[in-house]
């Protein structure tokens, strides 16, 4: 089966040692995102909704080149600093993936790698018959 690693260049790949999103066979494992742009800026300081939504168009992205979408998307795994702002992340979560309805948990952590990172996604996609 083959192998494809996507990379995006962000300073911690090197560091810990992992990929942007990792194909294998039909299965697509999408690594915690958060809402960095290109140049490694942060988009939408201090606004989970933008973060949120930021970070998924970021991630149709690298789905995209690997020939899935988000219709493709089976589970999603939120992150936050602050589960009360659940239903703001959840609005911004179900303009993408209202009809698509994949598995999802949202929990609260302590921190994330950077102070002012409020939320952070992972994303699990299947490929049908590819």
């Amino acid at each position: 089966m083959s192998r494809i690693n996507i990379s995006t260049g962000a300073k911690w790949e090197d560091i810990v040692g992992y990929s942007r999103a990792v194909k294998v066979g039909n299965l697509i494992e999408v690594t915690g995102t958060v809402a960095t742009d290109n140049s490694g800026e942060l988009v939408g300081k201090n606004d989970i909704y933008i973060q949120t939504k930021f970070i998924i168009l970021k991630v149709e992205k690298v789905l995209e080149q690997l020939g899935a979408s988000l219709k493709d998307v089976i589970r999603t795994r939120i992150f936050t600093t602050d589960i009360s702002k659940w239903e703001t992340i959840g609005k911004a979560h179900g303009e993408f993936f209202g009809s698509i309805k994949p598995c999802t948990t949202m929990v609260e952590v302590s921190s994330l790698i950077e102070k002012d990172y409020l939320v952070e996604i992972e994303f699990t996609a299947v490929l049908e018959g590819k």
